[in-house]
């Protein structure tokens, strides 16, 4: 198991950046591949980009502004959020899982989680 541990949000106006970090710790970094998720209120946990064997998958809403990439010396995550909309306001969460452990897009795939970091966008 890996513990997790989100930094960097914070309020943002539209079109501003934000750079989230996340803080893994526990287990094997390279045993584990990663995602960032979000959930706004009343809305269910979405996916919003993810690494795999294969590659980092992003959310339509998230391809072309938001960069995901990790450091495996420093094992941390990042996300580099750009361009930010009112519809990006949530509560992002890194998650970890083991490598084929179901579907990169799917919380249930995830069995650990960071607990979360505010992220507002102002209009």
């Amino acid at each position: 198991q890996v513990s997790l541990v989100e930094s960097g949000g914070g309020l943002v106006q539209v079109g501003g950046s934000l750079r989230l970090s996340c803080a893994v710790s526990g287990d094997t970094f390279s045993n584990y591949a990663f995602g960032w998720f979000r959930q706004a209120p009343g809305k269910e946990r979405e996916h919003v980009a993810a690494s795999t064997w294969t590659g980092t998958y992003y959310a339509d809403s998230a391809a072309g502004r938001f960069i995901f990439s990790r450091d495996g010396a420093k094992k941390m995550l990042y996300l580099e959020m750009n361009g930010l909309k009112p519809e990006d306001a949530a509560i992002y969460y890194c998650a970890a899982r083991r490598y084929g452990a179901g579907h990169y897009y799917s919380p249930r795939a995830y069995t650990s989680w960071g607990q979360g970091t505010q992220v507002s966008v102002s209009s």
